[in-house]
């Protein structure tokens, strides 16, 4: 990759970065929120506001542990990774396909994940936390994100791709080897 492609992808890695690191804050949060809701199963929370507003009644909720420890922490753990991804765009590296693909998808996973939690959150429990919206909407964006990078990548390679099939390309290849 060169250097002017990379620079191309700076507001996108800018935006995976604040994105992230929102995300990761609202994770924290949250994740302290259920230590204390471990510790006090009648604790109240900051935006506990009302019936609807409430971070205690989702993070009561089966949902809120489905796979057996508080969501919060998969937050803890994956956020620090995209941060890492991000910044390291911000410095110019070029990233293999492969690891951009297979970070989409993972990504993917997580916002299939995200979404249905959202879904949980508004039609099940019938109230919503806003820390959890925000790390929804979050995840969105930094999904977003790497569809954009993937995007981009692909359509550069197939303009790479019709470069190399040309037939002045050919002959200066051919000539190269020799």
């Amino acid at each position: 990759m060169t250097s002017e492609r990379l620079l191309a992808y700076r507001k996108t890695y800018v935006a995976m970065l604040i994105s992230s690191t929102l995300s990761l804050i609202a994770s924290l949060v949250l994740s302290i929120d259920a230590w204390k809701l471990a510790g006090n199963p009648n604790s109240k929370f900051a935006c506990d506001i009302n019936a609807v507003v409430s971070c205690g009644k989702v993070a009561k909720a089966w949902q809120s542990t489905l796979l057996g420890f508080p969501n919060p922490f998969i937050g803890l753990m994956t956020e620090p990774v995209v941060i890492t991804v991000a910044i390291a765009g911000l410095a110019l590296v070029a990233f293999p396909k492969f690891f951009l693909r297979i970070a989409h998808v993972v990504y993917g996973a997580g916002l299939i994940f995200a979404l249905w939690l959202l879904s949980q959150s508004f039609f099940v429990i019938k109230a919503f936390c806003p820390w959890c919206l925000l790390v929804t909407i979050s995840t969105i964006t930094v999904f977003s994100t790497m569809t954009r990078i993937n995007i981009m990548e692909n359509a550069r390679s197939e303009e790479h791709t019709s470069e190399l099939q040309s037939h002045h390309d050919l002959v200066c290849r051919l000539l190269l080897e020799k």
